[in-house]
């Protein structure tokens, strides 16, 4: 054990027993613990009192459309692949108050919602949803235009990635050249080991938390078995996925039969938009009560999925399942280039697991690929 802190770029051995150390760390410096845990069937993220609530010992079989969890005799904590939950969930709420409005003696006050952001250590990140916030980020807060809700929660965020030691399916994030390793954006990333954690500190709030941990300086033997286990799982990955030529095939192809063909399975439910890591997509409610005293402004999350997303003035523009899902692949694999300079899909198949008729977008698009004219 070492009685300093490690320095930022190193990377360090702990045992798995002094993830709860970190964890507590955390709590002290004032974060609450977002992390996977078992719920309702999945492994879903939520607030976590320490490693007594993460999957230990739990992993999942994803497959378009089917999800099942199942236990296993492996002692991981970070032994699965990824739930239905992104990190959007809590940097992004789905439900957003944004003010309110009281009328007293005649006069209506505007009370807009001052609550200080939420500070979160985020526990279990993949690089796939590293990614997607710093997608999101460029979207919401790197541009002309700046959403101050995003940013004050963004601002106040702990990372503390982990390298995926297993992947699904219905991964590709190879492809989209966003995993499985963790690269940046990050304060600690550990790689599962069978009795320790192999870590990477990439911030002074990173080697902060290492504090009173009995941690070792890796060996050259330590990262050569962390990066063998990053490379079984992109050996693992079979789902392949050309984006070479993504926005002029999409572009190309508009009015191609298979839209109309993946328009008859399509429900319209909206649960790709709702899994997805990136999708942004937001309305605004308003309710007041029956008495007419008092009203408030909501944000929530939308979809394009939905038809009264597309309604303007003098009908709808996107009228047909075709047209939605048109455009719905057509942005985030196309325009959103065009727009934000990068992809707007990291690869996590979340979108393809649950789906509950199991469309898969890799292969509507290399359906596309192969009848297009030559």
């Amino acid at each position: 054990m070492t009685a300093s802190l490690p320095r930022v770029s190193a990377s360090v051995v702990v045992p798995k027993a002094a993830l709860q150390k970190i964890l507590e760390n955390l709590c002290a410096a004032g974060f609450a613990l977002i992390g996977p845990t078992v719920r309702d069937g999945a492994i879903t993220l939520d607030e976590i009192a320490g490693v007594e609530d993460l999957p230990l010992g739990w992993t999942d079989e994803q497959q378009p459309g089917q999800y099942r969890l199942k236990p296993t005799r492996q002692p991981e904590y970070f032994g699965f692949g990824l739930g239905p939950h992104s990190w959007k969930k809590f940097l992004l709420p789905s439900r957003m108050k944004l003010l309110s409005v009281v009328r007293q003696n005649g006069n209506w006050t505007f009370q807009p919602v001052s609550e200080p952001a939420p500070r979160y250590a985020f526990v279990g990140v993949r690089s796939c949803d590293l990614q997607a916030i710093g997608i999101q980020d460029r979207v919401l807060i790197g541009g002309e235009f700046h959403d101050p809700h995003y940013a004050a929660r963004r601002e106040q965020i702990f990372v503390l990635a982990v390298n995926c030691g297993k992947a699904n399916s219905t991964c590709f994030c190879t492809s989209m050249k966003t995993g499985p390793r963790v690269t940046a954006g990050f304060d600690l990333a550990l790689t599962e080991m069978p009795e320790v954690f192999v870590v990477e500190v990439g911030s002074e709030a990173g080697s902060q938390a290492l504090g009173d941990t009995p941690w070792e300086a890796a060996t050259a033997f330590d990262l050569g078995r962390a990066a063998q286990v990053v490379q079984r799982v992109e050996r693992s990955i079979q789902r392949q996925f050309r984006t070479d030529d993504l926005p002029k095939l999409l572009y190309n192809n508009l009015e191609h039969s298979q839209w109309e063909e993946v328009a008859t399975r399509c429900l319209s439910c909206a649960n790709c938009t709702q899994v997805c890591p990136t999708c942004f997509c937001v309305t605004v409610e308003e309710s007041s009560n029956l008495t007419a005293t008092a009203a408030e402004r909501t944000r929530v999350w939308d979809s394009c999925f939905v038809l009264d997303f597309s309604h303007v003035h003098g009908g709808n523009i996107r009228p047909t399942l075709r047209s939605r899902y048109r455009q719905w692949l057509t942005h985030k694999l196309a325009s959103w280039l065009d727009q934000f300079g990068t992809s707007g899909c990291v690869g996590c198949g979340r979108c393809i697991t649950w789906c509950p008729v199991g469309i898969d977008l890799t292969e509507e698009v290399q359906a596309i690929r192969e009848k297009a004219p030559k």
